[in-house]
């Protein structure tokens, strides 16, 4: 029985409303108040025939108790406050359509709670149900228990990409007319996107005796897009799909190692879909920036990956040009300015030969050099130039007539004609030659040919074996535009026309600045070898991908069907191709979520008449204990009226009980909660160590004694005085206060539900500690053992990568010098997240995901650490070692004592400011 927002779980009770008149009439009669009348002569009055009156009770002490016995049926009869809605009368199945895509990351927990609310209704309502995820491929809907849907439901995550709701449509559809008064639900992002329009109407005319229900956030997700290094700060655009009020957020920048560098405020004003958030950062720092995020509702759309196309490269530029005609609007360098400007960091050069203006730039460390008409230079700044560029640096030349006449120059990349090929000359054209189409190899591929491009004059290359492996661009007649060649680490890139429009319009073309941007966007710094990638002739047609966003914007390995994306142009994410890092580390490209030029816009549903819920709905509130208690407070009063009629009470006493029977009333309602409370404010305020309560009463009792253990060791030992430990439920707890838990686990222990195991990855990546002691190491081979129990846990879990502790490990020194880390066995190894090697951290493709401060989230052991640790009151262990060694025990108590003081200040230890005291504390 329901009435909005408001039901009874048993309304058949509220059937005893009706003794309430009859109650009145029983009321109205109460005994006449009793006197006392002293008349000494009272043998005269024995005969005398007394008469009796009832007198009428009081009408309000009636309409009292009628209140008292009308709360009593209310509460009998469970009133709830917020019921979930019914499910619509019918036989026919649920459908339940889920979002998956990466807008549904931020409220995911709340669109699982949605969605089993949905399943137990209908399995109340004894109805068939279907579940399909519309963020994967087309595939039919297939009827199944609530049960199976509950286990597909258990399997979806948020995707990367983005849901294509209209993909399913004609499925959808098919199923409803094979089943009859389909109930629809469909659980959306709110966003319109991919259709999403288009599927909402569909639904809505599918028919067949449908229902048709939407599920939607009351918030949509906010993203990303479009982020650009300005010469003055580096600009990220912030999205949000409704016109709602100003609000304000907080954007994070990091560098590739994971390390912050920054983070900005943004506000949207009141209406407006979008914003913009800046870092005003040096150059240098905004260089380094790889990645972008919303601190706030973390999804794969509010994450922006940047690669060597957002960093804003330092262009040196020279001009050949005289003082006497370098005007400032005819110049070349005014060209390249204008061109350069929008992605690099110009420098021009400040006056003086070309030769001194080199060797400034190489001193100052410049990425790319760009001369204009540069033929000869001093054989001092030839050799420093030719020597920056063998390091990494980049030399980008434009032709022109003192380039053409200049002698043999092992600065350009092929070898020139002296002279140059001129519109009506002896190696000339009749007409002036267009744009040719871009070579495939090219990194200009992929650009518009402007057909109003057209060339007058150039510089020509002889020709040779390799010149077309070296040729970037074109003419329409198939003479070399552009050319390149790799010198050391270095490239040599030449335009064979002017940086002027002397020779053609190119530099007042939109396909110049595309050019000079890619081509200054495979420079690297001079002086690292690896930092320019290889172009041309070695450069990949595509790449790989090396890590990948999931979902919630963190990086994960990548997934089976992920495809390698194009190496040029600028991908965008899509179904096949996750966001995340494509290509080897020292020149990976970035692939995004959304669309420099994205919009987001709220999902459009008025006026097709399907039914729009919000996800989170207020919580059902029983209201039985409040009309009890109200029942309770009407009892009270009403025996204080009665005792006050009857002359009972003591008048000097009525205020004193008064305020005693109030005070018990209050006591008498129970508040849910505080135990829970009380227990989270002491782990809150007092740092304790936590054991995860299995329901088998020894294995507690063994883990409780053994942390107690523990605890008097880390008092004794160390400046560290934790608290007591505390059993813990994962499903219930909160696990936030506690550096290490140890989760003992048996061969019948069984799976945590899904929502634990969620808040117990949680856990772990916040940099929380979990210790897996299995206690079988001297069966750990054997069938049977618990490690089968701890398989299926950690199936559940995003476990990182293990391996067995090295002896380089910071955990064998974080307090003691330890080489092993026994228990009450000492065969078992202990596992923990596996360090990066050597060249993967040389590489850098060990910095594409950081782990909080190097401690490990996961220590494995079969060693029964606990076991160790238990002692009785008088200090006297519980349980032998194996084999039984005074030894063993006390080495199992600094195991023990390193692994807390690792868990709890990182690996400091393995900074080489500690190797001297480590190398004198081993002798050596």
């Amino acid at each position: 029985m329901s009435a909005l927002p408001f039901a009874f779980l048993s309304p058949w009770l509220l059937a005893g409303l009706i003794v309430l008149p009859a109650l009145y009439f029983l009321l109205r009669m109460v005994p006449p108040r009793p006197r006392s009348v002293h008349f000494p002569p009272l043998r005269l009055l024995l005969d005398i025939r007394s008469e009796e009156s009832a007198a009428r009770t009081p009408w309000w002490l009636i309409l009292l108790r009628l209140g008292m016995a009308a709360l009593i049926i209310l509460a009998l009869a469970a009133p709830i406050l917020n019921p979930a809605p019914p499910v619509a009368p019918g036989s026919g199945p649920v459908a339940l359509l889920v979002e998956t895509g990466w807008a549904s990351a931020p409220d995911w927990p709340q669109r699982v709670e949605a969605i089993e609310s949905e399943i137990i209704r209908a399995e109340t309502a004894g109805r068939p149900v279907a579940l399909l995820d519309l963020g994967g491929g087309p595939s039919d809907l297939s009827i199944t228990t609530p049960a199976g849907a509950r286990e597909v439901l258990r399997t979806l995550a948020p995707r990367p990409d983005t849901s294509r709701p209209a993909d399913h449509l004609d499925r959808i559809t098919a199923f409803v007319r094979e089943h009859a008064a389909t109930e629809i639900v469909w659980f959306t992002s709110g966003l319109e996107a991919r259709g999403g329009r288009a599927f909402a109407e569909g639904l809505a005319g599918i028919g067949n005796d449908s229902r048709v229900a939407v599920r939607v956030p009351a918030r949509t997700t906010r993203a990303l897009a479009g982020a650009d290094n300005t010469p003055d700060a580096l600009t990220v655009r912030v999205l949000r799909g409704e016109s709602a009020a100003g609000e304000s957020g907080s954007v994070r920048a990091f560098d590739l190692r994971g390390r912050p560098l920054g983070d900005t405020v943004f506000t949207f004003p009141d209406g407006d879909l979008q914003t913009t958030a800046r870092f005003e950062l040096p150059l240098e720092l905004r260089n380094d920036i790889a990645r972008l995020e919303l601190a706030d509702g973390r999804s794969a759309g509010g994450v922006q990956m940047l690669d060597e196309r957002w960093r804003r490269r330092a262009v040196g530029l020279i001009s050949g040009a005289t003082a006497d005609t370098a005007q400032p609007l005819l110049s070349p360098v005014y060209y390249l300015s204008r061109a350069l400007e929008p992605f690099a960091d110009v420098r021009n050069a400040a006056g003086g030969s070309a030769s001194e203006s080199v060797s400034t730039f190489v001193e100052d460390g410049v990425s790319v050099i760009a001369m204009a008409d540069v033929g000869t230079l001093t054989p001092d700044a030839h050799d420093r130039l030719l020597a920056w560029v063998d390091n990494g640096g980049m030399l980008i030349r434009f032709a022109g007539s003192r380039l053409a006449a200049a002698e043999e120059d092992d600065l350009v990349p092929v070898r020139l004609r002296r002279g140059g090929r001129v519109l009506g000359g002896a190696l000339a054209w009749s007409t002036p030659q267009g744009l040719g189409a871009f070579p495939p190899g090219s990194p200009f591929a992929g650009l518009p040919v402007a057909e109003e491009i057209k060339v007058n004059r150039q510089v020509l290359a002889e020709p040779s074996p390799d010149l077309a492996e070296r040729t970037w661009a074109v003419l329409s007649d198939g003479t070399p535009l552009v050319t390149h060649r790799r010198q050391g680490t270095g490239t040599l890139v030449l335009f064979h026309v002017t940086a002027d429009t002397v020779w053609s319009n190119l530099p007042i073309s939109g396909v110049f600045v595309d050019m000079l941007r890619r081509t200054v966007a495979l420079s690297g710094d001079a002086g690292t070898a690896d930092a320019t990638a290889e172009a041309g002739e070695t450069a990949p047609a595509t790449l790989a991908p090396t890590r990948t966003l999931d979902g919630t914007g963190a990086f994960r390995a990548p997934p089976p069907y992920a495809k390698p994306v194009p190496a040029t142009g600028l991908p965008v994410a899509d179904r096949d191709h996750p966001p995340g890092i494509y290509g080897p580390p020292d020149g990976f490209v970035a692939v995004n979520a959304l669309e420099a030029d994205a919009a987001l816009a709220r999902l459009d549903l008025d006026g097709l008449g399907v039914e729009v819920r919000s996800y989170v709905a207020a919580e059902p509130e029983p209201l039985a204990p409040w009309l009890m208690t109200a029942a309770f407070l009407a009892l009270l009063a009403d025996t204080i009226l009665v005792l006050l009629l009857s002359g009972r009470m003591p008048r000097l006493r009525r205020a004193g009980a008064t305020a005693a029977l109030l005070a018990g009333a209050f006591l008498f309602h129970p508040v849910p909660g505080h135990a829970q409370e009380d227990k989270e404010m002491g782990a809150a305020l007092t740092t304790r160590l936590a054991y995860v309560v299995t329901g088998d009463a020894e294995i507690d009792r063994i883990s409780k004694a053994g942390l107690e253990g523990l605890t008097f060791e880390l008092a004794a030992r160390t400046a560290f005085e934790p608290g007591e430990p505390v059993g813990i439920d994962p499903a219930r707890d909160e696990l936030a206060f506690f550096p290490v838990i140890y989760w003992p686990v048996s061969e019948s222990a069984t799976t945590p539900p899904a929502e634990t195991l969620a808040r117990v990855d949680a856990y772990m990546k916040r940099g929380g500690s979990i210790i897996f002691d299995t206690r079988d190491a001297p069966f750990a081979s054997t069938a049977g053992a618990a490690n089968g129990a701890l398989r299926r846990i950690l199936a559940g879990l995003d476990v990182p990568e293990l391996q067995q502790i090295t002896p380089e490990h910071v955990l064998t020194k974080s307090f003691y010098l330890m080489s092993g880390f026994p228990g009450r066995f000492n065969e078992g190894p202990l596992w923990v997240e596996a360090q990066p090697t050597a060249e993967e951290q040389e590489s850098g493709e060990a910095d594409l995901v950081s782990s909080g401060d190097g401690v490990s989230p996961i220590l494995i052991t079969s060693n029964d650490l606990a076991g160790a640790w238990a002692a009785d009151d008088q200090g006297r262990p519980l349980l032998p070692t194996v084999p039984s060694d005074p030894r063993q025990r006390e080495l199992a108590y600094r195991a023990g004592i390193n692994i807390v003081m690792y868990a709890l200040t990182g690996n400091y230890k393995a900074d080489q400011v500690h190797l001297p005291a480590l190398l004198e504390r081993l002798g050596q």
